[in-house]
């Protein structure tokens, strides 16, 4: 990517008016443990020093992702606060009968969906909009949690593909330990990205930026952008004839 720097310094000045044209004090978002968390929070960070506040929710969660996330906190001086789901996500089960035959998707779901629901409690709290951290990759395939990971008020890195984040954060500095990870949601054990997708990212971006793919991976992004439009669009609504 080139002018790494200014593209960097672009999306800060973007989200300082952004928040401002909402008359909101800053930004609240989710600190997962993973690269794009990591560098919306380093970005963040920078336009909003003192007002930039990370949520850490564990919600029977793998604690290598806790640790994780507390070693990009400490490394960039992060507020962050921790909100424990577990019980919530527990009670909610149980009061819709949810049984243990559900899958690990729908499951996934509603912990991304209780996470969105604590992040929009903080930000009312403090008058801050929500950051999501979705990347212009899985935006476009829609690998995301309508309403969960993708409630947000504005998306900072949704135009730089994966390859692009990693290079935002060697720039950011964000820790060798973040950006060697496999890319991960996190919401089940043993999930990762491009498993769950069955393609790489390197495959993805490369058909992003430069439309070169075999058949497979361009039949598949063009189907899976088509099938996903409605996770990027508002509800639909009934118009009067």
């Amino acid at each position: 990517m080139k002018y790494i720097e200014k593209q960097c310094e672009e999306v800060c000045s973007w989200i300082k008016e952004t928040v401002s044209a909402a008359k909101a004090n800053g930004v609240v978002l989710g600190l997962s443990g993973g690269i794009d968390s990591a560098v919306v929070a380093a970005l963040c960070k920078r336009a909003f020093p003192d007002d930039t506040l990370c949520l850490i929710m564990p919600c029977h969660s793998n604690p290598k992702d806790e640790q994780d996330a507390r070693l990009v906190s400490d490394k960039l001086n992060l507020k962050v606060e921790r909100v424990v789901l577990d019980p919530v996500f527990d009670t909610l089960r149980k009061s819709v009968g949810s049984l243990d035959t559900d899958s690990k998707l729908l499951l996934g779901n509603m912990k991304s969906r209780l996470r969105m629901v604590t992040l929009y409690y903080y930000a009312g709290k403090h008058n801050y909009l929500v950051a999501g951290t979705s990347n212009r990759s899985e935006y476009t395939i829609g690998y995301f949690t309508k309403y969960g990971d993708s409630g947000s008020d504005i998306l900072p890195i949704s135009d730089f593909v994966k390859a692009e984040v990693y290079e935002m954060a060697k720039y950011l500095k964000i820790p060798d330990e973040i950006i060697n990870k496999a890319p991960t949601a996190g919401l089940w054990e043993n999930q990762t990205d491009e498993d769950e997708m069955k393609m790489t990212y390197r495959e993805l971006d490369e058909y992003l930026l430069y439309g070169k793919a075999d058949d497979y991976i361009k039949n598949k992004v063009d189907a899976m952008n088509k099938f996903s439009e409605h996770k990027r669009n508002v509800a639909k609504r009934y118009i009067r004839k």
